[in-house]
């Protein structure tokens, strides 16, 4: 635009955008970055949790025979591992701390699960036979004192979390008597224990696409301890 000093002539300047044009005007990189730090883990994390939880369980209640003993681990070596592996960065890169850590941890469980069952079924580890019983024992131990460690922290949580955790551990529990004893009904229940924190997932991976989708979250019940 130009303007009309007091002697008549004309000068240029610069046309000023109000506040309120200014507020409009978003920067590519900036809209890029808000869109970036937005989003929910759970959408890839919760249905790998599921499948694999739904193999495992079909497994111990003997839905597969003897002969396909191993027919989780496909499923829980690839789908699950790295499904649980994604959500748990994305969740970082959203500085989703305790949503990070339990998809961390269920990762490392899992892929453990998987590495343990191949490794102890082809002589990987150096185990003797008679010592595989006993590193099965040593292995559900080991994630029975960290999967008791993640319940207590979910105590601050929503009902629905803690009820999930306590299912996990009493099937690691199960699975533990289960394999000192040799029992197969016992696994059978453990199978069955699985299946219902396996029913739990979906309830909540269903609550996370009703969000994505635009509609509202499922009740996940009051929070136990603040």
């Amino acid at each position: 635009m130009s303007v009309s000093d007091r002697t008549g002539e004309t000068t240029s300047r610069l046309e000023v955008p109000s506040p309120r044009e200014s507020a409009e005007v978003v920067p590519p990189v900036e809209a890029a970055g808000t869109a970036a730090s937005t989003g929910d883990p759970g959408v890839i994390g919760l249905p790998a949790f599921v499948v694999g939880s739904v193999a495992l369980g079909l497994v111990d209640i003997n839905f597969a025979p003897v002969a396909a003993a191993g027919a989780a681990i496909p499923i829980i070596s690839t789908a699950t591992s790295v499904g649980l592996l994604i959500a748990a960065i994305w969740a970082v890169r959203l500085n989703q701390n305790i949503v990070a850590g339990v998809f961390g941890v269920f990762f490392g469980f899992w892929f453990s699960f998987a590495a343990v069952s191949v490794g102890l079924g082809h002589s990987w580890w150096a185990v003797l036979p008679a010592g595989v019983a006993r590193s099965v024992e040593l292995f559900v131990i080991a994630w029975l004192v960290v999967m008791v460690l993640l319940t207590v922290a979910t105590l601050r949580l929503p009902a629905i979390y803690p009820a999930l955790m306590v299912l996990v551990d009493l099937a690691l529990v199960l699975l533990l008597i289960a394999t000192v004893q040799a029992s197969v009904s016992l696994t059978k229940v453990a199978g069955w224990v699985i299946l219902a924190f396996a029913a739990v997932g979906a309830y909540m991976y269903l609550s996370s696409l009703s969000t994505a989708t635009g509609g509202r979250p499922y009740p996940m019940g009051p929070v136990l301890m603040k």
